[in-house]
């Protein structure tokens, strides 16, 4: 057993030998095929990287060689362009040496022409002086002579002379002062007729027709059901709140304010709006809404007044003398909005004070409050301007201004130029061409021939001229007339208004082309 033990030893050591060597001699192999395969891949790196590095230097290359020709192309440019500028400044300069020769050339010349005519007029004065010297000499041998051929002195012929010639020269300058003012008559007509048209043609304003009428447009015809109310109740309180009429009539989407006051006309056209828009229209309502647009409107007053003020160029007046002024927009005189009027009256009075060398702000003042009584309430007796003239005392206006107030209707006695240049601007502005209502014949006619003109095309239905004249509505029918047709019918009814008839300020041309199908369930 021992020597069994004794032999596999040996036989295990040797056999543990061969197997060491055997595997050293498969790791030798196997690091040496490593090694191999490094080298070539460290070869193959190697030759990549330097592939790579031969690309991107010729692509470095090729950049640098792009950034160097884009920079040559700028650098060419810029010295191009400099280049002509450069030409372009020398050849200015050589036009300017040029026109500085010339004009060298021109002044010595004209020096020249100078020199010989101070020559020239030397010469012609001494001439003069010799020819003077010659003819006193002339004059005493002419008096010596005459002396003697008539028996008087000299001293004694001059008297004579002089009698006769003042008495001739009263005649002639009594005959001259007769032409003199008659000329200055005919030129002081003159002179005031181009002050007034130069100071109307400065002042030029727009002048709008006032109307006793308001046009509401709403959405639709079914809120005028509403508007009426059950049994018309909603109307009637309406209408006792505000004291105007409420016409509710066939025109499609509009309903109609009538009042003579146009302050209450304002407060209910501002007060339906605003009812509308709410949607809650009963009588509880209405008369909330009525009352606080009052409130608006009287603060809107000041607002309007101050704006005049401004546009006017007029400061210092007092707060109740500008709600007045701004009240004037509310009221109109023969169709003439009255604070229109007074703001061209008081421009034209300022033009024409600064021409006649008067006071413009003074004028101006008198020009704006001439026609404040008309908005005084009309409880108040008497003219508008002897009533603005005691309201002009009261608020400490001027004397001047409260003369001119109360003198431009001659129900006083003018005291000064500026109450003559108020009732002039007063009845310029006033007589301007379509500042004032037409007659009412002639208003009745020219609304006929609108709607007759409009009438005239074919496949219109109805017309109707609203708004004082300002606009035409047409209906047309809709099977005869499509939307693209009633484009061009409106503006072929524009142009036949625009040729055959005279209007003042423009009209609107509305067609309405529309389709309505009924039926009734029954």
């Amino acid at each position: 057993m021992v020597l069994e033990i004794y032999i596999l030893i040996p036989l295990f050591v040797v056999l543990s030998g061969i197997t060491f060597y055997m595997g050293w001699i498969l790791n030798a192999k196997t690091t040496k095929n490593k090694l191999m395969s490094a080298d070539e891949q460290a070869k193959k790196i190697i030759e990549d990287a330097e592939k790579s590095a031969l690309t991107l230097k010729k692509e470095k290359l090729l950049e640098v060689k792009d950034e160097w020709y884009r920079k040559k192309q700028e650098f060419d440019s810029d010295y191009n362009t400099r280049k002509n500028k450069l030409k372009a400044f020398e050849k200015q300069l050589l036009d300017k040496d040029e026109t500085l020769e010339k004009k060298l050339d021109n002044l010595s010349k004209k020096e020249k022409s100078a020199e010989k005519l101070e020559k020239d007029f030397t010469n012609k004065l001494r001439q003069l002086s010799d020819k003077e010297e010659k003819l006193d000499q002339l004059t005493q041998e002419q008096n010596i002579k005459l002396e003697k051929i008539s028996g008087l002195t000299s001293d004694e012929a001059k008297e004579i002379l002089m009698e006769n010639l003042i008495s001739e020269t009263k005649r002639d300058c009594s005959q001259k002062l007769k032409e003199i003012r008659d000329d200055m008559k005919l030129e002081s007509k003159r002179i005031a007729k181009n002050l007034i048209v130069q100071a109307i043609q400065r002042s030029a304003a727009d002048h709008s027709v006032e109307t006793t009428v308001s046009v509401l447009n709403i959405q639709n015809d079914e809120l005028k059901g509403r508007i009426i109310g059950k049994e018309g109740r909603n109307v009637r309180a309406f209408e006792a709140a505000t004291g105007v009429d409420i016409i509710v009539d066939d025109t499609p989407e509009a309903i109609t304010i009538s009042a003579f006051d146009p302050f209450r006309r304002e407060v209910a056209k501002v007060a339906m709006e605003r009812l509308i828009a709410d949607g809650r229209i009963h009588p509880t309502r209405i008369e909330e809404v009525v009352e606080k647009v009052k409130k608006e409107l009287e603060e809107e007053l000041i607002r309007i007044g101050e704006n005049a003020l401004i546009e006017t160029g007029i400061h210092g007046l007092h707060p109740e003398l500008i709600k007045l002024v701004g009240k004037m927009k509310y009221r109109s005189s023969y169709g003439q909005n009255v604070l229109q009027h007074s703001v061209e009256v008081a421009h034209l009075c300022g033009i024409m004070a600064v021409e006649l060398g008067l006071d413009p702000i003074l004028a101006k003042r008198g020009g704006l409050l001439h026609d404040v009584g008309k908005v005084i309430d009309r409880e108040v007796e008497g003219p508008h301007a002897i009533l603005g003239y005691e309201l002009a005392r009261k608020y400490k206006e001027h004397s001047v201004v409260c003369n001119a107030i109360g003198a431009h209707h001659e129900d006083m006695e003018m005291e000064s130029p500026i109450a003559v240049l108020v009732q002039a601007a007063d009845a310029i502005s006033g007589a301007r061409p379509g500042a004032r209502r037409e007659s009412v014949e002639g208003y009745v006619k020219r609304l006929e021939k609108l709607e007759e003109l409009a009438k005239s095309f074919e496949g219109v239905g109805k017309t109707y001229a609203i708004q004082a004249g300002r606009e035409v509505r047409v209906i047309v029918e809709h099977e005869k007339i499509n939307d693209a047709l009633a484009d061009q019918l409106s503006v072929d009814i524009a142009s036949k208004i625009q040729e055959e008839m005279e209007y003042p300020g423009q009209i609107k041309v509305t067609v309405i082309r529309e389709r309505r199908s009924v039926a009734y369930a029954k």
